[in-house]
C-alpha cells in the first residue's frame, strides 16, 4: 500500500520532503513483513517434516501454529493503516471458538470426515477471494489468469470435498457413479478445455460472466471426478483434495502477489500429491486412475481361487497362543477404528510386553480412511511410539514372528489385494 504527499523525492542525490519519509517507512514495512513470511515459511516446512514422525509430531504441530501466528500477527501489524482490522476481530474470533469446539467433539472415527470438510472451507475460500479481488480492483492482464485459475481449482476442491465427506460419512453410495461409461474422461476433458478457453477469453476480455461458468465448471468436475471414485479410495481422494487446496493457495497467492500464501501452497500442493502417489502405491492402485475418476477402470474380476483353507479358532485358543509366543505383531485396521477398540488393544499389548513377549504393532500406509489414522488411534490409547511402525519397515521380521494377530485389517493382509489387480479390496 501506498502513502500520499504533495512534497516528493526531487533530487537523485539527496532526498527531500515528507513523500520520501513515507517512502522509506514504507520499504522498513515491507522488509519486516518478507522476513516474516519467510520466517512463517520455515516454520511450515519444520512442521511438515516434524509430521512425518510420531515422536516429532507435537513440535511439528507447535512449529505449525507458531508459523500462522506470526503471519497472522505480521499481517494485521504492518497493514493496520490499509483497513480497520477492529472489523476482523468478531469473525476471526467466532471462526476460532468453533474450530475449537468441532475439534474438541469430534471423535477419532471420525477424522477423515472433519479434514474432508475443511479442505471444502479451503475451496470456498479461493472463491470468494478470486471475486473479491475482481469486484473491489480490477486484477492486471498479468493476474487475470491466476485469478481464473484460482476460482477454477477452489470450485473443483469444494464439490469434491463434500461429496468425499459425504461418502465418508456414509451420507451417500460409496459405489462409483459411472456416467456415460468410458466416455465420461471425453466429457472431463471437454470441461477442462472449455475452462482453458474462458480463462484465454478473460485474460482478454474481464467478464464476470466467465468467472460464473468457471465456478460451475470447476463444481461440475469436482463432483463428477469424486462420484466415480469408490468409497475405498477415498484416502487417495482425500490426500489429493488436499493438494488441489494447496494449488488453489497458491493461484490466490499470485494473484495477491502474497509470498506466505505461495509458500505455503506450494508445500501443501506438492506434499498432498506425494503423498497420494505414496498410497497408491500401498493400495495397488494407479495415481492416474485414481486421480482422474477411474479412468481405464478394469471390470472386477473374482477373487483367485486358492487350496488353502482357513482354520478357525477361538478367543481361548487364541489367547493361549499370544501367551506361549515370543514375538507378537498387532495389524490394525478401519474395523478397530469403528469398533473403538485401540484401548483394549492397547492394554493386551501391555500384558504381553510385560510377560516378556517382543509386542509390536504394523501400520499399513491406507489402514483406517485417512494417512496417519491408526496412528493417531494408538496414540490415543497410550501406545508407546517405539513399537509402532510402518509397514515397510517391519515386514521382514514377520518370517521369524510367532503370532501376528489382525484386528479390523483384513483388507490389507489379503493376498487378492497384492495379486489381483482388479480386486475390489
Amino acid at each position: 500500500f501506498f502513502f500520499q504527499a504533495e512534497d516528493g523525492i526531487r533530487d537523485a542525490q539527496e532526498s527531500r520532503g515528507l513523500g520520501d519519509v513515507y517512502k522509506r517507512q514504507d520499504w522498513h514495512k515491507d522488509s519486516i513483513i518478507a522476513a516474516c513470511y519467510t520466517l512463517s515459511g520455515c516454520f511450515f516446512i519444520l512442521s511438515l517434516g516434524g509430521l512425518s514422525n510420531q515422536e516429532s509430531a507435537k513440535r511439528g504441530n507447535i512449529y505449525g501454529i507458531a508459523g500462522m501466528i506470526l503471519a497472522i500477527t505480521a499481517s494485521f501489524t504492518f497493514f493496520t493503516a490499509a483497513f480497520d482490522f477492529y472489523k476482523f476481530l468478531a469473525p476471526f474470533g467466532a471462526a476460532a471458538l468453533i474450530g475449537i469446539f468441532v475439534a474438541l467433539r469430534v471423535q477419532m472415527i471420525a477424522m477423515p470426515q472433519l479434514v474432508a470438510s475443511l479442505h471444502s472451507f479451503v475451496g470456498v475460500a479461493a472463491v470468494l477471494v478470486g471475486f473479491a479481488a475482481v469486484t473491489r480492483a480490477e486484477p492486471l492482464g498479468d493476474h487475470r489468469a491466476e485469478t481464473f485459475l484460482g476460482i477454477f481449482i477452489g470450485a473443483l476442491t469444494f464439490s469434491g470435498s463434500v461429496i468425499a465427506y459425504a461418502k465418508l460419512d456414509g451420507k451417500v453410495r460409496s459405489e462409483p457413479l459411472i456416467i456415460l461409461g468410458n466416455f465420461r474422461h471425453f466429457l472431463n476433458a471437454l470441461v477442462i478445455i472449455a475452462a482453458i478457453v474462458l480463462c484465454v477469453l478473460y485474460s482478454f476480455v474481464p467478464r464476470l460472466l466467465y468467472l460464473y461458468i468457471d465456478v460451475a465448471l470447476g463444481v461440475f468436475l469436482g463432483w463428477h471426478l469424486v462420484m466415480a471414485i469408490g468409497g475405498a479410495d477415498m484416502p487417495v481422494v482425500v490426500s489429493m483434495l488436499n493438494s488441489y487446496s494447496g494449488w488453489a493457495t497458491v493461484a490466490a497467492g499470485f494473484m495477491l502477489n502474497h509470498q506466505l500464501l505461495i509458500i505455503a501452497g506450494a508445500i501443501v500442493g506438492s506434499s498432498g500429491a506425494i503423498l497420494s502417489y505414496i498410497m497408491c502405491r500401498a493400495m495397488n492402485r494407479s495415481f492416474i486412475s485414481v486421480i482422474s475418476g477411474g479412468f481405464g477402470l478394469a471390470p472386477t474380476i473374482a477373487p483367485q481361487s486358492s487350496d488353502l483353507q482357513p482354520t478357525e479358532t477361538n478367543a481361548t485358543e487364541v489367547a493361549a497362543e499370544l501367551l506361549a509366543a515370543r514375538s507378537v505383531v498387532i495389524v490394525p485396521g478401519y474395523g478397530l477404528a469403528v469398533s473403538q477398540a485401540q484401548s483394549e488393544v492397547a492394554n493386551l499389548a501391555n500384558i504381553l510386553r510385560n510377560r516378556g513377549t517382543k509386542c509390536r504393532f504394523c501400520i499399513h500406509p491406507v489402514a483406517g480412511r485417512l494417512p496417519g489414522h491408526m496412528n493417531v488411534l494408538l496414540a490415543e490409547a497410550n501406545v508407546p511410539y517405539d513399537i509402532v511402525f510402518e509397514r515397510d519397515e517391519i515386514n521382514p521380521d514377520f518370517a521369524s514372528t510367532d503370532v501376528v494377530l489382525v484386528v479390523g485389517a483384513n483388507d490389507i493382509v489379503n493376498p487378492d489385494a497384492l495379486e489381483n489387480p482388479n480386486s475390489v479390496i
